[in-house]
């Protein structure tokens, strides 16, 4: 079974630049892509998934809301990621582009920057090659507030509030970057997959900075997923219906909440797990995600899911017929 992340090349116009309320679209107007098994992908709408999905099935969903987390300095900006039990966070620190910034390698433990609103940042020690752990000496969520803004790449042409930067389910603030998988779920919809008899459910996971420069694993994330939830996981899977995660984020949070009996519990806590081929998956029979980038760790989960073959033929469909990547993009769902 394969230990190597799914490799294509992506044409930098399948990159999307903005979100499809600016291309005079709902949020559940992009596209959706079906893979199943051994059949050929289908294409359709987001706003087609009631229809996919049958009553008895559950989506679980990530209610962790987005953070203005990246904070501009002249030169430099300060990308909060994950805020740790001491009170440090980790953080990212990017050289500031013409675009929008690009990885900086400098800083030195023990040295402080000056901040915005006369804050001052202090960089303890690596933790990663690229994320430091640092100490603000003010509460970092209500500095966000004031003085910073969304995180951005360079394949996003201008910033965005933040309200762009939410899912409908974002109710629990924590997550440096969206977890974007349910950006496309309206409030219609969720009306409409309910009373389809389709369940929701949440658990929170707050997603760290991610790497769009480089090919790296994820680090500790905060999670919970509460008993109410890991009941109706189990309760689904009795019942022949299937478990649906709402992103990557979901899986990684239900699949940590496994126990030694196969049954999801109530969990909470700090997740290192990472869901790969040879690891498989427990919990989850379906996953709804964005499209991902080539040799990503995120391709090995959705290997895990949908199979080599069935992920390949997939990447191929969405490459040719140009959906399009990233948080403001096309979506697929994968179903066992």
């Amino acid at each position: 079974m394969t230990t190597v992340a799914l490799d294509f090349t992506l044409p930098p116009g399948l990159s999307a630049q903005e979100p499809p309320e600016a291309r005079g679209m709902a949020r559940d107007a992009v596209r959706l892509m079906l893979s199943r098994g051994e059949e050929e992908p289908s294409h359709h709408h987001f706003k087609d998934l009631p229809g996919l999905l049958d009553p008895g099935d559950l989506i679980v969903v990530n209610n962790s809301a987005t953070l203005p987390a990246a904070v501009r300095l002249d030169r430099l900006a300060v990308h909060f990621s994950t805020a740790r039990q001491d009170g440090t966070w980790l953080v990212e620190l990017r050289r500031r582009t013409a675009k929008a910034s690009e990885p900086y390698g400098g800083g030195e433990p023990g040295e402080w920057l000056p901040m915005p609103g006369r804050a001052t940042l202090r960089l303890i020690e690596r933790e990663t090659p690229r994320l430091w752990r640092a100490e603000l000496d003010r509460e970092v969520e209500a500095y966000l507030r004031v003085h910073g803004v969304p995180i951005r790449y360079s394949y996003v042409t201008r910033d965005w509030p933040i309200e762009t930067y939410q899912t409908v389910f974002a109710t629990v603030p924590g997550s440096a970057e969206m977890p974007s998988a349910a950006r496309p779920f309206t409030a219609d919809l969720v009306t409409e997959l309910v009373a389809r008899g389709i369940g929701i459910a949440p658990i929170t996971l707050h997603t760290g900075v991610a790497s769009p420069e480089k090919d790296e694993p994820p680090y500790a994330e905060r999670y919970e997923v509460p008993a109410a939830t890991a009941d109706l996981v189990n309760l689904t899977r009795r019942n022949g219906g299937r478990v649906v995660a709402a992103g990557t984020t979901v899986v990684r949070a239900l699949e940590t909440a496994v126990d030694a009996g196969g049954q999801v519990t109530a969990s909470r806590g700090w997740t290192r797990h990472i869901v790969t081929p040879q690891v498989g998956v427990r919990a989850v029979t379906g996953l709804i995600t964005g499209m991902h980038e080539p040799r990503s760790s995120h391709l090995l989960m959705l290997t895990a899911i949908a199979g080599e073959t069935a992920l390949s033929r997939a990447y191929e469909e969405a490459l040719r017929k140009g959906y399009l990547w990233h948080e403001f993009g096309d979506t697929h769902l994968i179903l066992k």
